[in-house]
């Protein structure tokens, strides 16, 4: 073999290798093998809603923005003012309530967790749950709480959501 075709073989061995030992690389990094940082997944999952707004559903939100309805954020907030704040995340959506005794019924209290669920304001955009518990011989006892109560709270924050839509679209004087 002349020199001339060892050198275009070794070459082509060297591209070659260079090729592979590329490809290895990011295979490598789409492992989390790589030494670069990782690229952080693509979470805009869109849904049409009903009424032809875009919104994103709860578990599709990337991390470090607001993306729930700011009517029923406030409404949810107005509507359990009354009761003592356990956790009350914007980003998340989540509103918990620490135990509340009403002064009427001391042998009985109430518990209740919000979920914003969409950066919409829609009738699914929230979802609550009530907990209650009585007194019984000094010991507080988890008690029946009614489907219809959690959907009462649901109704009581939409209707108040959407009085503070109207307001802030109301002119002022």
């Amino acid at each position: 073999m002349s020199l001339r075709a060892l050198s275009v073989i070794g070459r082509s061995a060297l591209l070659g290798t260079l090729a592979l030992g590329l490809s290895g690389c990011s295979t490598l990094e789409s492992l989390g093998l790589g030494g670069g940082e990782p690229e952080a997944p693509n979470t805009q999952i869109l849904r049409q809603n009903n009424d032809g707004q875009a919104g994103m559903n709860a578990a599709a939100r990337p991390a470090g923005t607001v993306t729930v309805n700011a009517y029923l954020w406030r409404a949810a907030l107005d509507t359990v003012t009354f009761m003592p704040l356990i956790q009350a995340d914007p980003y998340g959506g989540v509103i918990l309530t620490d135990w509340y005794s009403p002064p009427a019924t001391p042998s009985e209290r109430f518990k209740v967790n919000l979920y914003i669920l969409d950066a919409a304001l829609r009738a699914d955009g929230v979802r609550a749950t009530v907990f209650r518990q009585e007194l019984k011989n000094g010991v507080w006892i988890d008690a029946a709480v009614t489907a219809e109560t959690g959907t009462q709270m649901e109704d009581t924050i939409l209707t108040r959501a959407r009085q503070l839509r109207q307001q802030s679209a109301a002119p002022s004087n």
